[in-house]
Parts: structure tokens; C-alpha cells; sequence
């Protein structure tokens, strides 16, 4: 086992991807199998969804939030300071700054789950109408329903979707391991490689997403994560290797 690939953009931390390489004596790489970009006006115009119907919008990223910042210029839309923004985690709310000046009275952020972000609203915000911004490429029912359940009144839009990046430049099969994240990662390999066979070539998965669409490819996963002995990729492949190693 000597080489990884790991389909993201090189994190800030290399410190626990380092560790391995030393360690195992493999050599890891980063590439991003896709990328993030806003749907036009046009393509956000066929959900028949109106912005300015809603009093708040609850955000999970960076991307969404400037891509609705973006389509409320283009469909000439002015946000109001009245705007509530209920983010996903304290990092992305923070991100809020780009566009608005933060102020706590209609900011709010959660630990990272749908839960979290519903005991923010209380009686006193039960009687928004939330816009949940989504992504082509995720699955917001999950969120949508325990909303509902709440008797909020939400619903969710598309923001953004997932454009393959062009793999051709990689030999994938020049590597042992490839970690695969998000469906589009595997939409990415099938646009750039129609005909792609596994061929030997270990798949690791990280995220529940994942699973069904690399499956339903005809592709077999080596390993699965996180999982509680493995909450991270670096992890998941520290005990990987280890076990391959004996």
C-alpha cells in the first residue's frame, strides 16, 4: 500500500496526513473530483421558489451563503435587516459577515445538527418562514421533515450544484486507495472515465451519502467510515494501514 488519494482540497491541517506517511511510508495526495458553484437566476427560477416570501433562511454552508446573496442581486431582490439567519455551525454564521454586519439579535447557530439549530427557535421565532438553502447534490429531506414535525412553516431550495472537475490529467489506478466523500465525487470519475472499471483499485468512504451512489456505480468499498473508532479520514486510514501492515 503506497499511495492515497484523498478526492478534497489540501486541508490547512496536514499534521495527521503527515503522521501517516511516516509512519506507513505511503504517500497521500489531494484533489478535488468536483466543485461548488451558485445556479443562475434561471436554473433557480424552475423550483417556482420566491425568496422575498420568507422572513428567515437557515444556512449549512459557506456556499450557500454567498450564492444567496448572489441570486437576491440578480433576481433584484434587496434582503432586509429584518432577515433571521440560522447557520448550521458558529464558523459558517461567522461567514455572514461577507455580505451583512453581524448582529447577534438575528444570527444564530447551532453545533453542526438540524437538532441544534431548532432549539435556537423558540416561540419566540416559531412564526418564520424559513427558506432552507440546499445543494443539488444533498438530501434535505431528513432536515425538512423534523422542521415540519416542529409545525414550522420552511422550505427548501437548490443553491448550488456540483460541477465535475476533469480527472483525466489522474491515472486513478496509479493509486492503491482512493477516498471518495460525496456522490458528485463519484459522478466526477464517470464523466471523466465513462467507461471506468475498478479494477483492483480500493475505495474507501467517508459519509453516509457516499455508500448508495458508489454501490449503485458497481463498486465495491474497502472500507467504510467514520465509525466510533474512526470519526476521521486520518483515522480511518491509521487503522487501515495498520491492519494491511501485519
Amino acid at each position: 500500500m503506497k499511495k492515497i488519494l484523498i478526492s478534497q482540497n489540501t486541508p490547512s491541517n496536514l499534521t495527521p496526513y503527515t503522521t501517516l506517511e511516516e509512519k506507513y511510508g505511503v504517500k497521500l495526495s489531494f484533489f478535488p473530483f468536483f466543485k461548488i458553484e451558485p445556479l443562475s437566476s434561471m436554473e433557480f427560477r424552475t423550483q417556482r421558489v420566491n425568496i422575498a416570501d420568507y422572513t428567515a433562511v437557515v444556512f449549512s454552508s459557506r456556499f450557500a451563503i454567498d450564492a444567496y446573496f448572489k441570486l437576491s442581486e440578480e433576481l433584484r431582490f434587496k434582503v432586509p435587516e429584518t432577515m433571521k439567519y440560522f447557520c448550521s455551525t458558529e464558523l459558517v454564521a461567522m461567514y455572514l459577515q461577507k455580505h451583512i454586519v453581524y448582529r447577534k439579535r438575528k444570527i444564530f447557530y447551532g453545533d453542526g445538527t438540524v437538532e441544534s439549530i431548532l432549539s435556537l427557535i423558540t416561540g419566540k421565532h416559531a412564526g418564520e418562514k424559513f427558506l432552507m438553502t440546499a445543494a443539488e447534490s444533498a438530501n434535505a429531506q431528513n432536515a425538512i421533515a423534523l422542521f415540519k414535525e416542529a409545525g414550522l412553516d420552511v422550505t427548501a431550495a437548490n443553491f448550488v450544484k456540483s460541477v465535475p472537475q476533469d480527472l483525466r490529467s489522474i491515472d486513478l489506478h496509479s493509486y492503491d486507495v482512493v477516498v471518495l466523500y460525496n456522490k458528485a465525487d463519484v459522478d466526477s470519475i464517470f464523466a471523466s472515465y465513462p467507461d471506468f472499471k475498478q479494477d483492483g483499485l480500493k475505495i474507501v468512504s467517508y459519509g453516509k451519502g457516499v455508500v448508495k451512489a458508489i454501490l449503485d456505480a458497481g463498486l465495491s468499498i474497502e472500507l467504510q467510515a467514520p465509525t466510533p473508532e474512526a470519526p476521521s479520514v486520518a483515522k480511518a486510514l491509521d487503522l487501515y494501514l495498520s491492519e494491511d501492515n501485519k
